[in-house]
């Protein structure tokens, strides 16, 4: 049998986002990923379907595999032909025993390569606003492992050189033993009254920073309860933290966001809470597709080759626009055959959906939603006149019933269908069971109802206790109401109903939050 490849890859700090493009590209393509518990999860799925995941990270009371054993796991796989990734958190040359795994690769004959990352020694303090140089205060700079007893430590580290060798001094995996570590730098030549920083999950929504001196550090930890996994930055760098700290100031820091969006719509979401510095975490849980019923697409083409009868078109969503367009090419109908219609869109981003394909919506109603779209076109809606809707099966009823009310001839096509969304991120799931979600959005009534139907189905007796305490985001009134009816507290709610609406909403209560706590969220 031909034997295979391992990449021995960097993941980075710990943002998915900060692995590099040659370590993504070599976690798509492997057969099976060996990772351990530095390297976000979230990486994981970037893998190709039927990947094998194993486990091998350490935690700080257990050890769930030795080095030596998962030195001998790569070779094994590599000989029974497979391609493997060894995902390690930060550079794997950088205390990450790379030598160790690449060595016994060789003496087998096996190929590998070593895919650099960003080191958590740069970019963790990066993120916490402390650059490890600075012209003014430090040209020069050690990375020193903390991570050994205090009688190993000496043997490691010679305290008198490294001391003032060099401007900053990071330690990695040292919090256990910051009070020793302090203790040695004083007595070889550092001020007491040095700067220290230690950062907790750098890069990560769970980061948490706090500061000291080396007089004062090990007292400041203790009374924080400060756990590992940590980096230590020691000198006057330190101080720079005051006005850079860019990343733990982003409106949605230290908020872990569940998006239940249908997959295809999830990203907008997902990017934008990234961007303000939250991390969303992606649970689909309906899924948007063309109409397959053959009685609605019977329904459907008759009502379009009648193009000329319409006196309105109205869209109430972005999909209702899309999947329109598509049903159109599909059947050949000529947008120009609606020359006698006036066009309205329920909310800006309908009405953007709508100028991208060169037409314009005539009114759009203040409240984003069809009681606002009636109370806008009132005057402009007269007896007789007919209406196309172009929606999803699961469209209110209330515009075509107010509608009908009015005199007027309401024709409802469903030109999509949103149906139960599967396979989810068992990640997701965990971090919903352990309450390691902080917020959870719903764009939709259906997002309610799927969510709770999805966790029926993943063996969760009573939905609504295990999402109990925490806050929901609900997109407008509409969803609100389903919210409620499922046994859940709404806690935010967009005056838009949009997605820009809702996330002003999450960030208007982050901040009164925020005030009203000491630091806010750690």
């Amino acid at each position: 049998m031909k034997k295979g490849k391992v990449y021995l890859i960097g993941a980075g700090p710990g943002d998915p986002k900060l692995i590099t493009v040659r370590g993504l590209e070599c976690l798509k393509e492997c057969d099976v990923v060996v990772y351990d518990r530095l390297a976000s999860p979230r990486l994981l799925r970037h893998l190709k379907p039927g990947t094998e995941k194993i486990y091998v990270g350490k935690l700080p009371d257990r050890h769930t595999m030795k080095q030596e054993e998962i030195n001998q796991l790569l070779v094994d796989l590599a000989l029974q032909g497979k391609t493997v990734t060894r995902l390690k958190g930060g550079d794997p040359t950088i205390f990450g025993r790379v030598g160790e795994e690449a060595e016994l690769l060789y003496d087998n004959g096996i190929e590998f390569e070593i895919v650099p990352g960003i080191t958590s020694a740069i970019a963790v303090p990066a993120y916490a606003g402390i650059p490890v140089t600075h012209r003014d205060l430090a040209s020069s700079l050690s990375i020193i492992t903390g991570h050994e007893s205090p009688d190993k430590l000496d043997r490691s580290i010679h305290w008198d050189k490294v001391t003032n060798a060099t401007g900053t001094l990071i330690f990695l995996m040292g919090v256990a033993k910051i009070g020793y570590i302090a203790d040695q730098l004083i007595k070889h030549g550092k001020p007491p009254e040095t700067p220290v920083a230690l950062i907790r999950w750098g890069t990560r929504v769970e980061q948490r920073t706090v500061v000291g001196t080396l007089a004062t550090i090990e007292a400041v930890v203790n009374e924080a309860q400060f756990k590992p996994p940590a980096v230590i930055v020691v000198g006057e760098v330190v101080l720079q933290r005051e006005k850079l700290q860019w990343y733990e100031r982003k409106p949605l820091f230290g908020t872990r966001v569940l998006v239940t969006r249908a997959r295809a719509q999830a990203s907008e979401l997902a990017e934008q809470i990234e961007a303000l510095g939250g991390e969303p975490c992606e649970f689909p849980v309906i899924e948007i597709s063309e109409t397959a019923e053959p009685e609605a697409v019977a329904a459907l083409r008759d009502a379009l080759s009648q193009a000329e009868r319409y006196d309105w078109v109205v869209f109430t969503s972005v999909n209702g626009v899309d999947y329109f367009f598509r049903w159109l090419q599909k059947l050949k109908v000529d947008v120009r055959r609606f020359h006698g219609a006036k066009v309205a869109a329920v909310g800006p981003r309908t009405a953007a959906a709508l100028a991208e394909r060169g037409l314009t919506a005539e009114e759009l109603p203040a409240k984003f939603h069809a009681e606002g779209l009636l109370e806008q076109l009132g005057p402009e809606l007269k007896p007789g006149q007919t209406v196309l809707l172009p929606r999803g099966d699961l469209a209110r009823e209330l515009l075509p019933r107010e509608l009908s009310a009015k005199g007027l001839i309401p024709v409802e096509i469903d030109v999509y269908e949103t149906k139960l969304a599967e396979g989810q991120d068992e990640l997701a799931l965990e971090w919903l069971k352990e309450k390691n979600i902080h917020l959870i959005t719903f764009t939709s009534s259906s997002t309610v109802t799927n969510l709770m139907e999805v966790l029926k189905r993943n063996g969760i007796d009573n939905p609504a206790g295990l999402l109990s305490g925490i806050p929901v985001a609900s997109i407008g009134p509409v969803t609100s109401k389903t919210v409620r009816e499922a046994g859940l507290e709404v806690a935010i709610e967009a005056e838009d109903s949009t997605l820009d609406g809702l996330l002003q909403a999450i960030i208007n209560d982050n901040k009164k939050r925020k005030h009203t706590t000491l630091g806010g969220r750690d």
